[in-house]
């Protein structure tokens, strides 16, 4: 991320609160694409990203793959075509989103259940982190974020456990939605905001090439239309001048994401940042989920990329 603003919320280093807010809870999500649970092979999926294609987007029903290249925003258009709208032959989006959550409540159940691996967090604090992201999300308007839209009509699951999954994930696609739409104001196409990332030193071109599948004349283009603007030198590096843009999309990302951080308040939104930094802590730690991106993992998420 880039440069934050103090607006007297910090935790362990100067954040605003929404930034502060998405770090901690940013982890907890990544237990529907990460852990072992999360294997959908046995349903007909033709591998890891056929299946992510259909279950992340399945809350905005049979959509089609011109909708997921627009709200995903990032993957290569040719990479969401060979899963879309093939996945819905293999199940309905309501079934998809069944099956999901039936898998995420086990990998919730075996990380944090009685059998997890010592030093797991308080179950009754993470009941309550539930409560208070319910508390945020509850009732914002989804005008603008298609994903947030689609995920926030899904009823909340009422065990705890996966409660706090759902409310982490409903807070990860309202920021999500609200940085395209920064991205796209900005004039940053999908491919172009992996070179800037790429720039800041989060991945590099091979790698995110197999994974977003985007091809490498692509890529050099994003770079030349980025060096036009004074945004990257010829290696793709951030120039001084590129690093203030990125920083400003990230200040915008930041402006469009202040609505659970408003209906918490202060001391909600404090004693929330108290119960999350610890699971993000926990999950990063036992290796259920990555501590940075691009995810460990690459060779599971390549192996199925064309």
């Amino acid at each position: 991320m880039g440069d934050a603003r103090d607006d007297g919320v910090v935790t362990g280093r100067r954040e605003n609160g929404p930034r502060a807010l998405v770090r901690v809870a940013e982890p907890i999500p990544g237990i529907s694409y990460y852990p072992r649970e999360i294997d959908y092979s046995s349903y007909g999926y033709r591998g890891w990203w056929h299946a992510y294609f259909g279950y992340r987007s399945a809350p905005m029903g049979a959509v089609t793959a011109g909708t997921v290249v627009a709200t995903f925003y990032n993957f290569a258009p040719r990479m969401v075509a060979q899963a879309v709208p093939d996945v819905w032959s293999i199940q309905s989006p309501a079934d998809t989103v069944a099956m999901r959550l039936e898998r995420v409540e086990q990998a919730m159940g075996r990380i944090f259940g009685p059998e997890s691996a010592g030093g797991r967090p308080n179950t009754t604090e993470m009941a309550r982190a539930a409560l208070l992201l319910r508390r945020g999300l509850d009732d914002l308007s989804g005008a603008g974020r298609p994903l947030f839209a689609a995920y926030a009509q899904l009823d909340w699951p009422d065990d705890d456990l996966t409660a706090l999954w759902h409310g982490s994930t409903l807070l990860r696609e309202l920021r999500g939605d609200g940085h395209n739409v920064a991205l796209a104001a900005a004039e940053v196409d999908g491919v172009s905001s992996h070179v800037l990332m790429a720039g800041r030193g989060f991945g590099n071109k091979p790698t995110i090439l197999s994974i977003r599948g985007w091809t490498e004349a692509e890529w050099d283009d994003a770079v030349r239309r980025l060096g036009d603007r004074g945004w990257v030198d010829d290696g793709g590096a951030l120039t001084e001048l590129g690093r203030g843009a990125r920083s400003e999309i990230e200040r915008h990302t930041d402006a469009l994401s202040t609505g659970p951080v408003a209906k918490l308040g202060v001391d909600g939104l404090q004693e929330l940042l108290g119960y999350l930094d610890p699971l993000a802590d926990y999950l990063k730690a036992t290796g259920e989920v990555p501590g940075r991106w691009p995810p460990k993992h690459l060779d599971r998420l390549r192996a199925d990329n064309p």
